[in-house]
């Protein structure tokens, strides 16, 4: 019998109609929906998504009125813009399932901790474009942090296409792909730290004598403020604490409690022991 030559795949242009396929409709995913649509970024029509459990597929649906099922092979068929938003632990499988239907100029962009853009490549035959984004929690409420790499087909207009998409939900700022495992460590996993600040700051409230409610608000509105003022004012840290702490006032005495139970070198050993962390995932 004579030999069929496979049927060649046809290339994805990428634009504004582009749509966009979410992989992995979790927290940072649904976000990221969120925000498109919220921001008119892209309509219903232009986004669609899986999620790992049918209940879950199915809150995305109705909560969004978006397509969302559990058919990644079916996604990537339908879709110009693939979002991997899946954990580390699985990517591997989850490439393995996508690769062969991926087509020729997809824009392929993952979200997983620790997953390098040569990782993805490798799962590839062609030349697809491959951006690694580290974008937070934060996103849920459109204040999140995203950091964005290129891999080695992407270029500058895609990484302007992947900086649309977080936009809405982020500041975007884009790194060469060796600071993406540091930037994991400090911005990825950054809120967990804020928010045991927070939580224990409040505590210390409850301590002295507020309601909680009373306290988790002054707690949270004190962290929101410091951080705003570090944006707004571009005044290093260390001034801002100096323009609070007065001569033999509070403040100082605080301070003192705090660099006694090693508060600034343990987060930075957090931020450390996070990056490392990020290195190990895509070997695990």
């Amino acid at each position: 019998m004579p030999q069929t030559t496979p049927k060649k795949k046809n290339a994805v242009t990428l634009s504004k109609n582009s749509i966009v396929g979410i992989i992995g409709a979790g927290k940072i995913g649904e976000a990221i929906i969120s925000g498109l649509l919220d921001q008119k970024v892209k309509s219903r029509s232009q986004i669609i998504a899986t999620a790992k459990s049918r209940e879950r597929a199915g809150y995305i649906k109705k909560h969004f009125s978006i397509a969302c099922a559990n058919d990644n092979k079916k996604l990537i068929g339908e879709c110009d813009i693939i979002l991997l938003a899946v954990k580390p632990q699985v990517i591997s499988s989850v490439l393995a399932e996508i690769a062969p239907n991926i087509k020729p100029g997809q824009l392929i962009i993952s979200v997983a901790a620790g997953v390098t853009t040569f990782f993805i490549e490798s799962f590839l035959s062609g030349k697809n474009p491959v951006i690694r984004a580290m974008p937070n929690l934060c996103c849920q409420v459109n204040a999140g942090m995203t950091v964005l790499s290129k891999g080695a087909n992407a270029k500058d207009a895609h990484i302007a296409i992947t900086e649309e998409l977080f936009k809405p939900v982020s500041r975007v700022l884009v790194l060469d792909e060796k600071h993406l495992d540091s930037v994991t460590g400090l911005s990825g996993s950054g809120p967990a730290y804020i928010y045991i600040a927070i939580e224990a700051l409040a505590e210390g409230g409850v301590k002295v004598g507020l309601p909680r409610e009373v306290a988790t608000l002054l707690a949270a509105q004190t962290a929101l403020g410091a951080a705003q003022m570090v944006l707004k004012t571009h005044s290093h840290p260390a001034l801002l604490k100096d323009m609070v702490t007065t001569p033999a006032g509070v403040t100082i005495d605080g301070i003192m409690e705090l660099e006694e139970g090693k508060f600034r070198v343990t987060l930075i050993k957090a931020v450390m022991k996070g990056t490392e962390r990020s290195k190990e995932l895509v070997k695990a």
